[in-house]
């Protein structure tokens, strides 16, 4: 009776915890955008193949499903707590990378480690959330955004400091981070609830036939509104720096408004979609995004600055339901169905940075972003496709 109790209980501590191991691994993650005006100046690349970072980043992603299935039956905690460390140590080591070629190895080593912690982690903190999944999925983004907040900052400091070749400094706290993660989350035994479901008995492929036309609205609604938020995070600093000719302080302060922005967005966002439904809450989020987009673009001075953050609160918001919707569906399998929805997401997420990147250099970031304004509404329809809770 007592652990039925606590399982629809909604477990504060533990769900922080989840959150804050989000925050610890993002942080690190969120280093590439702030640092790719100085690389593209360091090798003399354009924006195109600086973009294919982002891709090979994603290319782990891949194997989501691999990693999902394999997270049904092992102790995925321990995903959660030595991947932050992994991370630390490759995204660190961009400063001091020789080449192109050692970038793209640092990052795809760092994108194997990402998959790995994203794709147990959702699952975990529905268990700890009971009947507040909404909830639950707002902390775990939550700690997400707020750490491509400090993450450019951080970073940005460091470069101040130490120059570009400095960033290897950053490592000792990322393995810290990983130390007092196993300190608090080795006991949260969440992981031995999925090992006990024997996803073998569960025809996989029968699953992901069941809910194909699901993920199908679901990639239709990231992918229009993916151009304009990729290009955002990926692209943001590089618009103030290089087209706008800023500061690098300015260009990379601007990311951590608009990222502060977002994390507002998503610990607000679940907990409304628990209360007025999913359905309702994206398709007001997909309504005023675009015109935050097409405002901060036709904007000047302070007052762009006030469109760049009300369109963060808007672009991010939509994480936690969209993660809350996947894991309402998941009675099968629910950390296999997490690592589909990843793989769909980062992959369309990488592939809409490429594209902008492309556009970037032929007509302008500026024009990109308007142009992924009048493509994000797009995404209306694909709203209007999930059934009402």
């Amino acid at each position: 009776m007592k652990e039925k109790q606590s399982a629809s209980k909604f477990q504060s501590e533990n769900v922080v915890l989840i959150a804050a191991s989000h925050m610890l691994h993002d942080i690190y993650s969120s280093f590439l955008a702030p640092l790719r005006p100085l690389l593209i100046e360091k090798f003399g690349i354009s924006l195109a193949l600086a973009s294919l970072w982002d891709l090979i980043m994603r290319v782990p992603w891949f194997l989501n499903p691999l990693i999902g299935i394999i997270a049904e039956r092992t102790a995925a905690r321990y995903f959660v707590i030595v991947t932050p460390a992994i991370t630390a140590v490759c995204m660190s080591l961009l400063g001091v990378a020789p080449s192109f070629t050692v970038v793209s190895i640092l990052l795809f080593t760092m994108g194997i480690s990402s998959a790995v912690f994203h794709v147990p982690a959702p699952t975990m903190v529905k268990r700890l959330s009971g009947a507040k999944t909404g909830r639950g999925m707002s902390y775990y983004m939550f700690g997400g955004e707020l750490a491509r907040t400090a993450g450019p900052l951080l970073i940005t400091a460091t470069v101040s400091m130490w120059g570009l070749e400095g960033t290897w400094r950053l490592i000792p706290l990322g393995l810290v981070a990983s130390f007092i993660l196993f300190l608090k989350l080795r006991n949260v035994k969440i992981s031995d609830d999925l090992k006990n479901k024997k996803s073998g008995n569960v025809v996989v492929f029968s699953t992901l036939k069941k809910y194909l036309p699901f993920f199908a609205v679901l990639v239709g609604f990231t992918l229009f509104r993916s151009i304009m938020k990729s290009g955002l995070t990926a692209f943001l600093p590089t618009f103030f720096y290089s087209e706008k000719g800023e500061s690098l302080w300015f260009a990379n302060s601007a990311l951590a408004a608009f990222q502060l922005a977002g994390a507002i967005g998503t610990i607000l966002a679940g907990s409304i979609s628990d209360r007025i439904g999913r359905r309702n809450t994206l398709l007001i989020i997909s309504a005023i995004s675009p015109v935050m987009m097409f405002l901060f673009i036709n904007s000047a001075g302070w007052l762009s600055f006030v469109f760049l953050i009300l369109l963060g609160f808007f672009v991010f918001a939509p994480g936690p339901v969209l993660i809350a919707l996947v894991q309402d569906r998941s009675k099968e399998l629910p950390v296999f169905m997490n690592s589909i929805y990843m793989t769909l997401n980062f992959i369309t997420a990488a592939s809409a940075v490429f594209f902008a990147g492309i556009m970037g250099d032929w007509i302008g970031l500026e024009k990109t972003y308007l142009i992924s304004s009048i493509l994000s509404l797009g995404a209306i329809p694909f709203v209007l496709f999930l059934k009402k809770e």
